[in-house]
């Protein structure tokens, strides 16, 4: 079984080259995002829960996270490996992913982080945002406290899975197909 974590920064390209990958290797892909949408569309407790911190452009608490991402995996017990798109966004939930996936005889196999420029970034979400609906794809400012927000949280998993052995930085900066090549490098060694 064959389980990536793909990370980046909001708007660095994970949903697009995950849809591609999922394909490619068969995996089962789970978006964070996607399924946060899912439990806020549905108004379930926990979708609930995670609009506070979403609204204010905050990282959703872990323990919300880690709910949502435990049901998803339990829905494909047959999969041939997932692409955690999104998530783990802490060292905190990287132990819980840890953890769960060794109480099924799993582990993460790779994590490849996608990686550009914060100003290119923050000028693709807001022209995402003009058709997104998402209103903190709209704001300059909750971008930019996204991303500091990953800088303090999120950018802490390159040391926790170098120490593993399972970290892989790409450039995210290029036509759609450069970049999946760059990916597709790294996975076809695992």
């Amino acid at each position: 079984m064959v389980n990536i974590v793909l990370f980046g920064k909001p708007g660095a390209g994970k949903g697009t080259q995950a849809e591609f990958l999922k394909e490619k290797y068969n995996l089962t892909h789970i978006s964070t995002g996607d399924v946060f949408r899912y439990n806020l569309k549905n108004g379930t407790e926990l979708g609930k829960q995670a609009q506070v911190f979403i609204d204010k452009g905050e990282l959703v608490p872990d323990a919300l996270t880690i709910k949502m991402l435990q049901d998803e995996v339990e829905k494909n017990p047959d999969t041939k490996g997932f692409l955690f798109d999104g998530f783990p966004r802490t060292v905190a939930q990287a132990d819980a992913l840890d953890e769960f996936l060794k109480t099924k005889g799993w582990e993460v196999t790779a994590t490849v982080a996608l990686e550009a420029d914060d100003e290119v970034l923050v000028q693709r979400l807001l022209e995402r945002g003009k058709t997104s609906g998402r209103a903190d794809d709209r704001d300059e400012n909750l971008i930019r406290n996204r991303y500091q927000e990953y800088n303090e949280k999120t950018a802490p998993l390159i040391e926790y899975y170098k120490g593993q052995g399972k970290f892989f930085a790409v450039n995210g900066i290029g036509e759609i197909s450069e970049v999946t090549q760059r990916l597709s490098l790294i996975i076809d060694k695992l």
